[in-house]
């Protein structure tokens, strides 16, 4: 069965747009207790979370926290972070630091065993973002519908960001030979799990008719907004929302939750914890590869800091140092505190991440230091980023300003960029800068450069 529900008319102004992304994004950060949820343990199959390209587990921080604050229990949800999150260019051809379909089917698998193990359960739900659908399908497929109740793919190019017959061998290629393995035959789901897609009503970069995005303006890719739907399975459409958001937006995560418990959320907003504990994992990027292996040797530290100036309250609430594992914390925060996250490890820029107060708990704050300063960069008193991992930057559909203007290198249009880069000269370093996306604000400090500093306001919605 098919369903296509439209959230929002296609070519609706910037403005309806705009009050619903300022309203799905309130969490409500100062309110620290609430009425207890009841558990929804026996009613919600355990849930395994699947990131896509060169992605990492901390991305389902939000869905997980919105989870958890309708009854699903923490331990009867995990997330996944690839050892290698980035796709091959050919894939039956080895690239260092780099994953083939089959190691990522590979590694879904042996996650998929252990979390039925650790959680008793027969069957699991899968809930995946971009390449992560295709791990999903292609472990269902090859054998693993059994485990399966429920998988939903949020934003995934199920018939390629592209359809021609050069680069046959790049997995994102409808017409190579992974994808059509893989939509084969009449329905394109198998038939014990439950199927729902989720897509974009014309705002996912990797669901455009023209090849802009994928490097070659004016060619027709082959594929349209409707390359993320399924013969067979509930298909969505959310609306404007981009590539990033059909899966980590408040509208998202209602389909995916009343999707696998069978009924609607009791609330969207994030329910405070009275105490909060952070860790995760720090990664790194060998050879300039972005991976999820590692980093041993890494400091991490963190600070309180003022929301109007980021200063420093005080000395670091946090310090530890990664083992082996590249396994940083416990820290223990309040739900109300701006935090100031010092990352240090060796041949990487000193990164001094900035966050809006976490409400909850998490074990999957995954860190990664900046990318090194290069020639850009050259003259630069202090870098600045500021960094929307869970979305894109749509202008004019959103409110993105850095020190007080709209970022030049945000293109309007299609949502295409999650990072903007601010540059200052070194007579303003030191000072604060307010970094304004919506309903989220966050004020960083300007390190010097010279320094081999940089400062990231991360945000988390």
């Amino acid at each position: 069965m098919s369903l296509t529900r439209r959230t929002m008319l296609r070519g609706a102004g910037a403005l309806p747009l705009l009050a619903g992304n300022l309203a799905g994004n309130l969490c409500f950060p100062a309110r620290v207790e609430a009425a207890p949820t009841p558990s929804v343990a026996g009613v919600v199959p355990p849930v395994l979370f699947v990131h896509g390209n060169g992605d990492h587990a901390a991305l389902w921080i939000t869905t997980l926290w919105r989870m958890e604050s309708n009854g699903v229990p923490r331990e009867r949800m995990t997330a996944i972070s690839f050892t290698d999150p980035l796709a091959r260019t050919d894939d039956k051809v080895e690239q260092p630091n780099r994953s083939s379909t089959e190691d990522q089917r590979r590694e879904l698998g042996d996650a998929i065993k252990e979390f039925k193990q650790r959680t008793g359960a027969s069957r699991i739900a899968l809930v995946g973002n971009s390449r992560g659908g295709y791990s999903i399908r292609n472990y269902i497929r090859n054998g693993g519908e059994a485990d399966i109740s429920h998988a939903v793919l949020c934003g995934v190019p199920n018939h390629g960001v592209y359809d021609w017959d050069e680069g046959l061998g790049g997995e994102f290629n409808g017409r190579g030979p992974f994808l059509r393995g893989l939509n084969e035959g009449e329905s394109e789901v198998a038939p014990g799990t439950a199927f729902l897609t989720l897509r974009s009503d014309g705002n996912d970069k990797f669901a455009q008719a023209d090849g802009r995005f994928v490097g070659k303006p004016g060619t027709p890719t082959g594929v349209t907004s409707d390359g993320p739907a399924l013969k067979g399975a509930t298909n969505l459409v959310l609306g404007a929302l981009d590539h990033r958001e059909v899966a980590f937006h408040p509208r998202a995560f209602r389909e995916i939750y009343k999707f696998i418990a069978g009924s609607e959320p009791s609330r969207i907003e994030i329910v405070p914890e009275a105490e909060v504990r952070l860790s995760g994992l720090v990664t790194g990027t060998p050879g300039g590869v972005v991976t999820n292996r590692p980093v041993s040797g890494a400091t991490v530290e963190i600070y309180s800091v003022s929301p109007d100036t980021g200063e420093r309250s005080g000395g670091p609430i946090h310090s530890s140092q990664t083992g082996a594992d590249g396994r940083w914390g416990p820290a223990q925060v309040e739900p109300t505190w701006y935090l100031e996250i010092v990352l240090t490890s060796a041949g990487s820029p000193t990164t001094h991440i900035y966050r809006s107060p976490f409400p909850r708990s998490s074990d999957v704050v995954n860190l990664r230091a900046a990318r090194p300063l290069g020639p850009a960069d050259a003259g630069a008193g202090a870098v600045l980023l500021m960094s929307r991992p869970r979305g894109y930057f749509g202008l004019p559909r959103d409110v993105v300003l850095i020190d007080g203007k709209e970022p030049k290198d945000v293109k309007s249009g299609v949502p295409t960029d999650s990072v903007t880069t601010l540059r200052l000269p070194a007579e303003k370093v030191g000072r604060s800068v307010v970094a304004i996306f919506n309903t989220e604000r966050i004020v960083a400090r300007a390190w010097p450069a010279s320094e081999s500093r940089i400062a990231i306001a991360e945000l988390t919605y």
